[in-house]
C-alpha cells in the first residue's frame, strides 16, 4: 500500500515551529501539491507533502462504499496518523500542524482530521467531503477546540456533490471546528484565486 514517500520543503524540521501537510488529489504527485505552497502563506512553515501509491490514495470514488476503497484508504489515513506522530515526537505541538488538500487529497484530509480531530493549527480543503456512500457519524467523535478550517468547492463539480460538503460542514461544526465554507457557481474542478485569499485570511494568517 502507501509508503512514506515524501517530499519536504520550506522551512527545515528542526527550525520550523509549524509544518502542513500538503495531500495531493487523483493523478497529481507531490510536486504537484507543494506548488500550491507559492500563492499560500506559508513561507515560515516546514512543508511534508506525501505521495501515493499510484498517484492514488483510494482507487474509486470518495462516494463509493469504503470497503471498495479498502485496504487503500486506510492505508492512506495511516500514513497520515504516522506522520502525525512523527511530528509529534519531534516537539511540534498540534496547534503547529496544519493540513492542506485538493480533491482526493482534501477528502483525505477531511476524513483524516475528523477521525481524529485535535485542536490542529487549522485547514484548508480545497473541493471534499467525507469519505463513503452513507455517512457513518460513528466515525468522526471528539472536539476540534475551535480548529479553523476553511473549505471551497464548486456548484456542481463533477466529483463532488455539494451536498456532501455541507453535510461535511455541518458534522465538523458539531464537532467544534470553526468551519467557513464557500461554495463557487460553475467554478468548476479547480482552485480559485478567492479560495486561495480566503484560506490565507482564515487559516495561514
Amino acid at each position: 500500500m502507501h509508503t512514506k514517500n515524501i517530499k519536504f520543503a520550506g522551512l527545515p524540521l528542526k527550525t520550523a515551529k509549524k509544518v502542513i501537510i500538503m495531500l495531493h488529489g487523483r493523478g497529481a504527485d507531490a510536486e504537484d501539491i507543494l506548488s500550491l505552497s507559492e500563492y499560500l502563506h506559508v513561507q515560515d512553515f516546514a512543508l511534508i507533502a506525501p505521495r501515493a501509491a499510484n498517484n492514488t490514495w483510494y482507487p474509486y470514488s470518495f462516494m463509493a462504499s469504503p470497503q471498495q476503497n479498502e485496504p487503500w484508504l486506510s492505508s492512506a489515513i495511516e500514513l497520515i496518523s504516522d506522520i502525525v506522530a512523527d511530528l509529534r515526537s519531534d516537539g511540534f505541538e498540534n496547534e503547529g500542524i496544519y493540513f492542506c488538500g485538493f480533491s482526493q487529497g482534501a477528502c483525505l484530509t477531511l476524513e483524516f482530521m475528523s477521525r481524529n480531530p485535535a485542536r490542529y493549527g487549522g485547514a484548508a480543503a480545497f473541493t471534499g467531503g467525507l469519505i463513503g456512500d452513507k455517512i457513518d457519524t460513528e466515525n468522526y467523535k471528539g472536539d476540534f477546540q475551535g480548529t479553523p478550517v476553511f473549505i471551497g468547492t464548486s456548484d456542481p463539480d463533477p466529483h463532488v456533490p455539494v451536498d456532501r460538503v455541507n453535510l461535511t460542514a455541518e458534522i465538523l461544526k458539531k464537532m467544534n471546528a470553526q468551519v467557513t465554507l464557500k461554495i463557487y457557481n460553475h467554478m468548476g474542478h479547480t482552485i480559485s484565486q478567492d479560495e486561495i485569499s480566503s484560506a490565507n485570511n482564515l487559516i495561514f494568517k
